[in-house]
């Protein structure tokens, strides 16, 4: 679990299983980003958790938003079906990026650069 520096350009962050610690998650990794005003990349691996709740979602968009506005990528991976399912529901399948894998979510902002 955490927040990793793969590179001066891509930041990974594997978020934990329970619902509170993904709150602050993803809190730290929106200041984080902030902080640095978007200037990376980042990929958000969902292999541990199954589900969101609208806290999580509302800290993913704020991210999202920051890393658009400076030409950043936001890439989902490991999502887990009922997870996947919510962003559906919300239309946000179409807002956020998804991968299977971790690997092809770091080719995929490899490839962006």
């Amino acid at each position: 679990m955490g927040i990793k520096n793969l590179s001066k350009d891509v930041l990974l962050v594997v978020l934990p299983s329970k619902g509170p610690k993904i709150a602050h998650e993803l809190t730290a990794v929106n200041e984080a980003v902030s902080k640095k005003k978007g200037n990376r990349d980042v990929v958000i691996d969902f292999s541990r958790v199954e589900i969101i709740n609208s806290s999580n979602i509302s800290n993913l968009l704020i991210l999202h938003n920051l890393l658009q506005n400076s030409g950043h990528r936001l890439i989902f991976c490991n999502v887990a079906t009922v997870t996947k399912c919510i962003f559906v529901v919300a239309g946000l399948d179409k807002v956020f990026d998804f991968t299977d894998e971790q690997p092809a979510a770091l080719m995929a902002v490899q490839d962006a650069d």
